[in-house]
């Protein structure tokens, strides 16, 4: 599956590397108040500068990303994309994360994305970072209207789809998108919440 087979709807708008200061903030608005990201961090500058450094580095430059005005946005890596950190991109989240949260937080961060990366599945599929709608605009079925796209896009391609969801909260919304738990939840520290991971087998058409 790449990028020409994802047909976006009305209001949905592809974003490159200039709207990736758009993805960070819609997005960390959304996740404000996530338990696993407070968790994580403590605080909201925390979930800001993470948000708009995957933005910047990770997804608006290598992966599928659009937003619904300045309501929501998506950020996917295709198949045979990298959403791997380098060096620089973890010296950019500590370097900012110490200042702005504690040591501990980095702590937190690394360890956690280590815990990702060892359930992260083989299986050739569509990863879904992250999905978000800032909370002045929830309750209107955004979210189903950004998650549609690539969903649709997975069934014509026969092609599953993961995530990790970060609050049990939104585990009713995944699984009436088709999504299914993958496992144990991932737990990077005994206290941490849980980080469930999640896969969506392809529809048939």
């Amino acid at each position: 599956m790449q990028a020409e087979d994802i047909l976006l709807g009305e209001g949905l708008r592809h974003a490159g590397p200039t709207d990736a200061h758009r993805l960070g903030a819609i997005t960390a608005d959304a996740f404000r108040a996530d338990p696993f990201n407070l968790w994580l961090f403590g605080r909201f500058a925390g979930i800001r500068n993470l948000f708009h450094l995957q933005a910047r580095r990770i997804y608006a430059p290598r992966g599928y990303c659009y937003t619904l005005g300045d309501a929501g946005a998506c950020m996917w890596m295709l198949p045979g994309g990298d959403a791997s950190f380098s060096l620089r991109d973890y010296a950019a989240f500590a370097i900012r994360t110490v200042v702005t949260c504690g040591a501990g937080a980095v702590r937190r961060g690394i360890r956690t994305g280590e815990a990702m990366e060892a359930r992260h599945p083989d299986f050739e599929h569509a990863y879904l970072f992250s999905i978000g709608v800032r909370p002045s605009a929830q309750g209107k079925g955004l979210g189903r209207k950004l998650i549609r796209p690539v969903l649709d896009a997975c069934d014509r391609a026969a092609l599953p789809a993961y995530l990790e969801n970060s609050n049990p909260a939104n585990t009713g919304f995944y699984m009436s998108c088709g999504f299914e738990p993958l496992g144990e939840p991932i737990l990077p520290e005994p206290d941490s919440p849980p980080l469930q991971p999640m896969v969506r087998k392809p529809r048939r058409s």
